[in-house]
């Protein structure tokens, strides 16, 4: 029995993760849209987004069979729930990938704005953090989970950054007001993007050590 479960549960985190690789995949092919001029690439995200609604409900329900199946215990119980609540960030991020899609379609339709000022630099910083906290999950690494939740206060201070700059660019240039918009809305969603893989993080902590440092709780050393 014990061995029917552990096969179950390592089943469970494989679909896991490749939901996550198509999230990553999804994000990283957004970004490459905008930063490349590529919109040939926006189509495969909203495909992929797709893969990612398919990967959400295949997972939940995975979830729900081995509870229903099984009693799990203590650390096994806290990776089941980690796993559910992980799932559904990973598909607020594809929506999110998608909404960057939309805005970058509609950017790049218009005149660019001569410096995408410091995007390029968030969208980086929010793509390694989606690679961490996947990383953090598939080794259980705490120390990892604990260092993307403070890339979140990096992400949170080039998204302010961003928005100051091109407030300051449409007061000065009232005819970008509009592509102006479309960065601060992809900025915007780069810090969800962000967001969630702090969400993650954080479950990773709880699904290692049982803590809940959610809404400000302390990490114990």
């Amino acid at each position: 029995m014990h061995r029917h479960f552990e096969d179950e549960l390592n089943n469970l985190k494989e679909q896991l993760l490749k939901m996550g690789s198509h999230v990553e995949s999804s994000v990283g092919l957004a970004i490459k849209a905008l930063l490349e001029n590529k919109t040939s690439l926006l189509k495969e995200v909203h495909d992929l987004e797709q893969k990612i609604n398919r990967d959400h409900m295949e997972v939940d329900e995975a979830c729900v069979q081995l509870l229903a199946r099984q009693s799990p215990l203590a650390a096994d119980l806290r990776l089941v729930i980690a796993i559910l609540k992980i799932s559904t960030d990973l598909e607020r991020m594809g929506d999110q990938a998608e909404n960057i899609a939309f805005n970058a379609k509609e950017y790049l339709a218009g005149k660019p704005i001569k410096q995408l000022i410091d995007i390029p630099s968030m969208a980086e910083k929010v793509q390694v953090m989606v690679k961490e906290a996947l990383d953090a999950f598939l080794r259980k690494d705490r120390e990892l989970a604990k260092k993307i939740l403070e890339k979140d206060d990096e992400v949170d201070a080039l998204k302010d950054k961003v928005f100051h700059d091109l407030i300051e660019r449409m007061a000065q240039a009232p005819d970008q007001i509009e592509q102006a918009l479309n960065l601060i809305l992809i900025a915007r969603n780069l810090e969800r993007i962000g967001d969630h893989a702090t969400n993650i993080a954080e479950d990773v902590i709880f699904a290692v050590t049982g803590d809940d440092i959610r809404h400000g709780s302390n990490i114990e050393e």
